[in-house]
């Protein structure tokens, strides 16, 4: 149990960080939420499509899991269970709003274009990653935009493996298939999966 300066070490484990919460240390959660805020805030983000309202929702989630963290099993991992809370919130919240046409585009990066063209394509391919399914939506930003594994993914949203590959599979098909509708002879990079 070492601190720093009035504040827990970063160098803490999840589970250690955890265990120092249920027993009391109440300020230990800190380690949790600094270690995950900023990915929690894209995959919110990936979600909502609103600065503020990803911010919201990242932050009601921490909140959320710091209550539950009396029913946590200790013997999963924290962030595919704190995934879980956060993805419903902003389900949750989406139902609410019936929000589902922003744009992401400052998240793609296609380097190989001008500028110009890669903005325009950057918006084709927004629009057609928001024409999907919310599970397709969801494995396509995991898999391309979070870099998660196969296996990550499918801890994340409780789906089998091979599920997941499918999801993806048929997913990619239609993005090929509206982006040819809407650019033309567009063809991904060689050695895109």
């Amino acid at each position: 149990m070492s601190k720093q300066s009035g504040e827990w070490n970063q160098d803490l484990s999840d589970e250690k960080a955890i265990s120092l919460v249920k027993s009391g240390h109440r300020e230990a959660y800190r380690v949790i939420v600094e270690r995950y805020k900023k990915r929690a805030y894209y995959l919110a983000l990936s979600w909502v499509k609103n600065h503020q309202d990803a911010l919201d929702l990242s932050q009601e989630a921490f909140i959320h899991a710091f209550r539950k963290l009396k029913k946590y099993d200790e013997s999963r991992q924290f962030f595919p269970w704190f995934y879980q809370l956060l993805r419903n919130l902003c389900i949750d919240f989406l139902r609410r709003q019936k929000r589902v046409n922003c744009s992401l585009v400052e998240f793609v990066s296609l380097k190989e274009d001008p500028p110009a063209q890669r903005a325009e394509l950057s918006r084709a391919l927004w629009a057609a990653i928001d024409k999907l399914s919310g599970e397709q939506r969801e494995v396509i930003i995991l898999r391309y935009f979070q870099q998660y594994s196969y296996q990550e993914i499918a801890e994340l949203t409780n789906m089998p493996i091979g599920t997941v590959m499918s999801t993806l599979y048929y997913a990619k098909q239609k993005l090929r298939l509206w982006l040819k509708e809407a650019w033309g002879n567009y063809s991904p990079s060689k050695g895109e999966s």
